[in-house]
């Protein structure tokens, strides 16, 4: 028997490439960035976490009442690993755009994954 499709929400993937290392070392700065994407984004904040490794890098999680926004970073390559997923009315491009231009990426890799059962093959 084949079950309904249905939409989940969108899953972006986003890689920032060849970023400034000072942006990424330290939770306080990463914070303040992946706080003020959300609020660009137009996410409802529900609760955040931000570790910081000692002696550099981060990750952090912003729950929100759309889902999640997610980061890990890897200042010493210059990187950092992003992903967003939404199933309400939100804007994820204009998080990406932020987090890019706090960062000072020179490359964005983003994917997006529709998640849901509209992607599930038939099983019998």
């Amino acid at each position: 028997m084949t079950q309904p499709q249905k939409n989940h929400g969108k899953h972006y993937l986003v890689d920032f490439i060849d970023c400034d290392k000072e942006r990424l070392k330290f939770a306080a700065d990463v914070k303040e960035a992946f706080l003020e994407a959300a609020v660009k984004s137009e996410a409802t904040i529900l609760e955040h976490y931000f570790y910081q490794f000692d002696p550099i890098g981060v990750t952090g999680i912003i729950l929100i009442a759309e889902s999640h926004f997610a980061i890990h970073t890897w200042p010493e390559d210059g990187f950092a690993a992003f992903d967003i997923l939404t199933c309400g009315q939100m804007y994820p491009e204009r998080a990406i755009e932020a987090l890019k231009e706090t960062f000072s990426a020179k490359e964005v890799n983003t994917k997006l994954i529709t998640r849901g059962t509209g992607n599930r093959k038939e099983q019998s």
